[in-house]
């Protein structure tokens, strides 16, 4: 199953459309491999394994299929999502609970993605390091010891890691889809 976190979001949806592959194969695939390395790297801060396992197995048992058919959406703490907490980074959102799904949120449940879970963000999104008062620093998954970088470079810990990702404000199913909200120039980590 660790070969499903290392395929492209393409081919996973080819696959699950093609009912070759289940969507609850894929997102126990992603649980596992959150399981396994956020511990460590702590870059998803709100997990949802039960919610999106359920999700999974009702989109199974449709007829029909979205363009994202099944994959594991992880929104960035600064995008709202209905009914789950989004702090935003901030202390003072620690416990804010959105009435409404994002734009972006909408979008993607109908196209099929999956949420998954919400990832590490600077303060409101602003800062060269991924870190806040509410989770704390998401680190490099290659060196422990130095962070990954600013919120935009958090897309980058959790495609090294192969779990669920995102960027901007969009939202990132697996490794062969980018959204990106504007242009990026980033330069590596050297702490």
């Amino acid at each position: 199953m660790d070969e499903l976190c290392f395929a492209s979001a393409r081919k996973l949806a080819r696959l699950i459309r093609a009912r070759k592959l289940s969507a609850t194969e894929v997102m126990r695939a992603f649980i596992t491999q959150v399981e396994r390395v956020n511990p460590k790297v702590n870059a998803i801060v709100t997990f949802l394994p039960e919610q999106a396992l359920k999700e999974a197995k009702a989109l199974d048992r449709r007829k029909s299929y979205g363009p994202l058919a099944g994959l594991p959406i992880a929104y960035k703490d600064l995008v709202e999502t209905k009914g789950i907490r989004t702090t935003k980074g901030s202390p003072i959102y620690k416990d804010f609970v959105p009435e409404r799904d994002a734009i972006i949120v909408e979008r993607m449940k109908a196209a099929g993605g999956i949420l998954i879970g919400k990832t590490n963000t600077p303060e409101f999104g602003a800062g060269s390091q991924t870190f806040n008062a509410v989770f704390g620093e998401t680190r490099n998954p290659y060196d422990l010891g130095r962070t990954c970088g600013g919120s935009r470079r958090f897309s980058w810990t959790s495609r090294l890691a192969k779990m669920p990702r995102s960027s901007g404000q969009k939202a990132m199913p697996s490794r062969a889809m980018r959204f990106d909200a504007r242009p990026t120039v980033s330069a590596p980590s050297n702490r």
